[in-house]
C-alpha cells in the first residue's frame, strides 16, 4: 500500500500543519477540498504558514474522488455540513484520519460511509491565526498520534501513513491505544482549554491561581469519571500523553481564540458532548454543565444580544 493522492478537508489551524508537511514530500499529490468562494479564495490567495505562501492544488469533492489518504480538519460545528462531500470522496481503499477535537467525530464520520476506512488519530498543535496566517512551533509540536483500534497494530495502512510522514517535518507517533490517548487529549482540552476561555487569560493562569487550578481539576474529575464509565482506561497514556505542545505561558488556546475573534467555540464538542453523555450514564458532571453555560453566554454576547447602550437599551426586571 502506497499514499500517492492525499487531500486535507479544512485548511485551518489544524490543517496548515499538514500542508506545511506534506507539500515538499516527493512522490505525492496534496490538495485542500473546497467548494465555492472558498475553492476560489484558496486558489487565488493559497495559504500563508509561519510566513510563507503555500498553493497546493484545491479540490473540489468530486475532484477528489477515490483518494488514497483524506484528512479531516475542520471545525466540529461544520462537520454535519461536509458529511455529504465525505461520503462522496471516499472510496473503497481510501484512508480516513479524523484530526478534529472531541471523541465523536470517527463515529458521526462513520455513520456515513465504512468504519473500517477509519484510522483513528488526533493531533496535538499549537497553532494560531494571525494576520499574516497561521503560526506554529514545528519544533515543539507534538504532532499526530494514530493507531489502530486492534491487532495487527503495525498494519500496511500504518506502514503505509509511516512512509508518507517520514522526512517531512511532521511530528508523528504509532500508538496501541489510540482510544485511551484520544480521550486523553480530551481531557486536556476539557481541562486547559476552557477554564481560561471564561477568564480570557493566557495558560499561566493555571499555574498562577489556585482558583483557576481547582476549576482545571474538577472538569478532569469529571472527564475521568465518564471515560471509566465506558470502560477507557486513561491510566495507561498518562506518561506518554498527559501533557500538550509547550507554549508560553500568555499562550491563548483554540476556545479563547475563537472568543477573542467574535466566533462562535466547539464547546458542543467538548462540554457539551460530556454532558450528554453524563446523562445517558447517569453521572452527575455539574462543573462541565456550568462551563458549557458560560462560553454559550459568552458566544451570544459576541453575536451582540447583549448590547444594552443607547437606542438599544430597555426597561427589565430582575428575577
Amino acid at each position: 500500500m502506497k499514499i500517492k493522492k492525499a487531500a486535507i478537508l479544512g485548511a485551518g489551524a489544524v490543517g496548515s500543519y499538514v500542508i506545511w508537511g506534506l507539500s515538499n514530500k516527493d512522490g505525492i499529490e496534496l490538495g485542500v477540498v473546497a467548494k465555492d468562494k472558498r475553492n476560489k479564495r484558496l486558489k487565488s490567495e493559497g495559504i500563508t504558514i509561519n510566513g510563507v505562501k503555500y498553493k497546493p492544488n484545491v479540490w473540489t469533492p468530486e475532484e477528489a474522488e477515490n483518494i488514497d489518504l483524506l484528512i479531516v480538519a475542520l471545525k466540529y460545528g461544520n462537520l454535519p455540513d461536509t458529511l455529504d462531500d465525505i461520503e462522496k470522496i471516499v472510496g473503497e481503499n481510501t484512508i480516513v484520519m479524523s484530526l478534529m477535537n472531541g471523541v465523536d467525530s470517527e463515529e458521526i464520520i462513520g455513520k456515513r460511509i465504512n468504519p473500517n476506512n477509519i484510522l483513528h488519530s488526533f493531533i496535538k498543535v499549537a497553532s494560531q491565526k494571525k494576520e499574516d496566517g497561521f503560526h506554529f512551533d514545528p519544533e515543539t509540536t507534538i504532532g499526530i498520534i494514530f493507531g489502530e483500534l486492534q491487532p495487527p497494530y503495525e498494519s500496511e495502512r500504518i506502514k503505509a501513513i509511516n512512509h508518507l510522514f517520514d522526512n517531512t517535518g511532521i511530528h508523528w507517533r504509532v500508538t496501541k491505544f489510540i482510544q485511551e490517548e484520544i480521550w486523553g487529549k480530551f481531557r486536556l482540552n476539557v481541562c486547559n482549554n476552557l477554564p481560561q476561555a471564561i477568564l480570557g487569560a493566557g495558560v499561566g493562569c493555571y499555574h498562577d491561581s489556585e482558583h483557576m487550578s481547582f476549576i482545571r481539576k474538577a472538569l478532569r474529575r469529571e472527564v475521568e469519571s465518564i471515560a471509566e464509565a465506558k470502560e477507557i482506561d486513561l491510566s495507561v497514556i498518562d506518561d506518554s500523553s498527559g501533557r500538550g505542545s509547550a507554549v508560553k505561558a500568555s499562550a491563548r488556546y483554540s476556545t479563547l481564540q475563537d472568543i477573542d475573534a467574535g466566533r462562535h467555540t466547539e464547546i458542543d464538542m467538548f462540554s457539551g458532548a460530556l454532558v450528554r453523555m453524563g446523562k445517558e450514564l447517569g453521572i452527575p458532571t455539574p462543573h462541565n454543565e456550568y462551563t458549557y453555560h458560560i462560553i454559550k453566554a459568552l458566544e451570544e454576547k459576541n453575536d451582540g444580544m447583549f448590547n444594552y447602550e443607547g437606542d438599544n437599551d430597555k426597561v427589565t426586571w430582575s428575577k
